[in-house]
């Protein structure tokens, strides 16, 4: 067992310094975010290389159900797991000591499963690679912490605080709203040290408990990786509090909804220069032909950006939401944003992913979009000046018409895979179906005897 910890990140090596390793969790992530995999003794994890889960963690909708792939048999073939040590982190919440370790996925042949979201994402960084760049994002993380909920049926309420008062909307900014509930912070603060995730900043967003953490930009497989690591650690810290985290889009009528903004720049391979910008300092041809291809494909990847019915409560105009494809400088109402930087911090940032997104698949079809706009050349349209809710929408406005966006972006399904496109749409599919089933309380409030 010493040779592999030997091998691990700092932060692991240091959670574990003269204490027994009790448990590995051998994880991935499965079309939803929702990590997958087993719990072993680490004296087993420390006597295999690998271990076999079935392909049919990928074909499961949010609600446990299993979507058919047309003209492929449900056989649920095993895949081969083997561990990234590099991902290794604590689970700092749990009674023994415990290290989670996130695996690659690959068939029996040794090649990465495609339909496996983190390949989807390496596929694509790849891309980029071959082309001699290194495409480098900063996700911010939005989510609510609300008031424990054990009945569906009964409307989400915002958490109580320290004060004995519950958490009121319209706060952004206000240190006196994070202090309400310090201690849930407190604790994200000290399971992230502990698991050697790095916070850039949290702050008290618009929403009644909604909260927005800032993480420092890197490598996109690394910064989904963190982030699939933060919503279990966030979950878990609100936990211990007597409240819920969530990071549905829109949990609370009326309230704003939870975003997963994404910042994008490019540095070349050989030069470690931004190519966003030119020697000398001005903006480059290649970032104006990036956020055309963010205007042009993004809505074809909505699907994956907003990929459940509630994702597209929070496209409301004047919810902090951007429901267009604008561009603009320092415009937060434009869906992409040229913030204030320096030539070398040059970035665009995409405000339209929910943060109920896959942070593998959402970072993925973002950087797919900005890929295609680098390779085709194309300009976007004249910047927009001033308040662009009044603008054109742009993009789809439900389930239905964003899949068969997806399905038709024959540009977006090469980038991707068409084998991962085809399981993408079949689940979600699924998923729709499943929900059109359900009779909400508005139908029976207004339909029972009305009409």
């Amino acid at each position: 067992m010493t040779n592999w910890i030997d091998t691990l990140p700092d932060a692991a090596r240091a959670y574990l310094d003269g204490r027994h390793l009790d448990e590995v969790e051998c994880i991935v992530s499965d079309i939803a975010g929702v990590a997958r995999g087993k719990a072993m003794p680490a004296s087993k994890f420390a006597r295999q290389s690998h271990f076999y889960l079935p392909n049919s963690i990928f074909l499961q909708t949010i609600t446990g159900d299993w979507a058919d792939i047309e003209g492929q048999p449900f056989t649920e073939p095993d895949m081969v797991l083997t561990p990234d040590y590099s991902t290794a982190t604590a689970a700092p919440w749990t009674a023994d000591w415990t290290l989670q370790v996130i695996h690659d996925v690959k068939d029996q042949q040794g090649a990465p499963v495609p339909i496996a979201p983190r390949n989807v994402l390496k596929r694509v960084v790849e891309l980029y690679n071959a082309q001699g760049w290194d495409p480098v994002v900063a996700p911010e993380m939005e989510f609510f912490l609300v008031a424990r909920n054990i009945d569906p049926a009964h409307p989400i309420e915002p958490p109580m605080g320290r004060s004995g008062r519950r958490a009121a909307a319209r706060q952004a900014y206000s240190m006196s709203a994070v202090d309400e509930y310090g201690p849930v912070i407190d604790d994200i603060y000290d399971f992230a040290e502990a698991q050697g995730l790095e916070i850039d900043g949290i702050l008290q967003e618009g929403g009644a408990g909604q909260v927005e953490m800032n993480l420092r930009h890197g490598d996109p497989i690394r910064l989904a990786d963190e982030i699939f690591f933060f919503k279990r650690l966030i979950r878990e810290a609100a936990l211990r509090h007597d409240c819920y985290a969530t990071f549905m889009a829109k949990p609370i009528q009326d309230e704003p909804g939870s975003a997963m903004h994404i910042h994008h720049s490019v540095v070349d391979l050989k030069t470690g220069q931004n190519i966003f910008s030119n020697a000398d300092g001005s903006e480059s041809a290649v970032f104006a032909h990036f956020i055309a291809g963010l205007q042009t494909h993004m809505p074809s990847v909505i699907a994956l950006l907003a990929p459940y019915v509630n994702s597209y409560r929070r496209y409301v105009p004047d919810f902090a939401a951007p429901i267009n494809l604008e561009w603009g400088r320092d415009n937060r109402t434009t869906g992409l944003r040229v913030p204030v930087s320096d030539a070398r911090g040059r970035r665009v940032e995409n405000r339209l992913a929910g943060m109920d997104c896959n942070p593998y698949l959402g970072i993925a079809a973002s950087l797919a979009c900005g890929y295609l706009g680098l390779m085709q050349g194309k300009d976007p349209k004249p910047q927009f000046n001033g308040d662009a809710y009044a603008s054109d929408e742009g993009i789809p406005r439900g389930v239905n018409e964003a899949l068969d966006l997806f399905d038709a972006a024959t540009d977006i399904r090469e980038v991707l895979g068409p084998a991962f496109c085809d399981v993408y749409s079949s689940v979600k599919a699924l998923e729709y179906k499943e929900f059109l089933q359900v009779i909400s309380p508005w139908e029976r409030e207004h339909l029972l005897l009305n009409v």
